[in-house]
């Protein structure tokens, strides 16, 4: 017997707590676009699509301030919610970086000294980590250039990694005033081995897309550089080999003149992202062709190892980053904005490290004693 006499209702419900207020088209902003999924011979599917989160602010690597967290969260939850979404791609415009982190000047200039503003703003943040563990869609971190600090740890919140092979990954918390406690300490340990996990937290360092391939962060690298209408391996990392004298070197960069003639190269080199949208348009259709259903429950099975630890330290460490706005990151963050005017990015570590062992109160002249002077200017 047919049971259509029992429906009410068939007008679909909109679940979605924000709308498009959050999302724009002028840097710096966060835009939100859904693209037709494509099948395996390039033609589009009717009615289904990948919706496409993109930081949208090249001039400073597409830090986010803000608003544009706003937009990251908004985006996920939308995606999350909207029945014709098979997956999302977070990704990052232009061909430099996918995101350096929190936005250093926005930081610098309203956040330093102002513990309990910082601790609001953390908040979002986290907001926004979750918002990427509990989307219940599939997501991927489509990697354009530089996942640095806190860029590193909204990536790797993100279910797969597809990166150019230009890119590069690291953190930059002890250098730079702060500790990289917005998911690197919680997730780096599941994927690298525990000795790696804290040099890539601590050294700040930055490791090549083949490195971190080879260590496991990431899933995928695609050839990204052309010289002659041809795609070629990034000439700035070592991948012919991979064991030299004993040492691993696939992945390394290469050193030496023939370095610095690869980096020459590759600051006007032909950048070309048809090779990273084929990979991430080909991991969209495998998701396409999985029931939706098990798809989502798999995936918060699997993220449920990310979020035990996230879940367990996310609300104290957002506390000491609130606190620490008021000593090292007031100094390391100022340090790092006014780098034109002083030429340096960071702070003098020794006559920190000295005023310390001598008892010093971090006050006024404490900090003015280890920022750089401005250099002087020339008439």
């Amino acid at each position: 017997m047919s049971l259509s006499w029992l429906v009410k209702d068939d007008e679909l419900k909109d679940h979605s707590l924000w709308g498009k207020e959050h999302w724009g088209t002028e840097a710096p902003c966060t835009i939100y676009e859904k693209k037709p999924i494509l099948d395996a011979s390039g033609k589009e599917v009717e009615g289904l699509y990948s919706a496409w989160i993109t930081l949208n602010n090249p001039a400073q690597l597409n830090s986010y301030t803000t608003g544009m967290v706003k937009g990251v969260i908004s985006g996920f939850h939308n995606a999350s919610l909207d029945r014709s979404v098979v997956a999302v791609v977070f990704t990052a415009a232009g061909d430099r970086a996918f995101c350096t982190g929190g936005n250093t000047k926005e930081y610098a200039q309203y956040y330093s000294g102002k513990p309990n503003e910082y601790g609001e703003y953390m908040d979002l943040f986290n907001g926004m980590v979750d918002a990427i563990l509990h989307c219940k869609k599939p997501t991927i971190c489509r990697v354009n250039g530089m996942r640095v600090a806190g860029g590193q740890e909204i990536g790797m919140a993100c279910d797969i990694t597809i990166a150019a092979d230009t890119a590069v990954f690291g953190q930059a918390g002890p250098r730079h005033g702060s500790a990289p406690d917005g998911g690197s300490t919680d997730f780096l340990p599941w994927y690298l081995s525990i000795e790696d996990a804290i040099w890539n937290c601590v050294s700040c360092e930055l490791w090549s897309a083949y490195k971190v391939k080879r260590l496991g962060l990431i899933g995928q690298v695609a050839q990204v550089v052309k010289k002659d209408g041809k795609f070629i391996r990034n000439p700035g990392v070592i991948t012919d080999k991979y064991v030299d004298d004993g040492e691993i070197v696939y992945g390394e960069f290469v050193a030496g003149e023939a370095g610095k003639a690869a980096r020459e190269f590759l600051k006007t080199a032909q950048l070309d992202f048809t090779n990273l949208d084929k990979a991430v348009g080909n991991t969209i259709w495998k998701m396409t062709n999985l029931f939706p259903g098990c798809l989502a429950k798999t995936l918060d099975s699997m993220r449920a190892k990310k979020k035990y630890f996230w879940d367990q330290a996310k609300s104290y460490n957002r506390h000491w980053l609130a606190a620490n706005m008021n000593t090292e990151a007031y100094m390391g963050f100022n340090a790092f904005n006014s780098k034109k005017a002083t030429g340096k990015d960071v702070i003098d570590f020794i006559e920190y490290r000295q005023l310390i062992a001598k008892g010093k109160p971090v006050d006024e002249a404490f900090m003015e004693a280890v920022l750089a002077k401005p250099l002087a200017v020339k008439n």
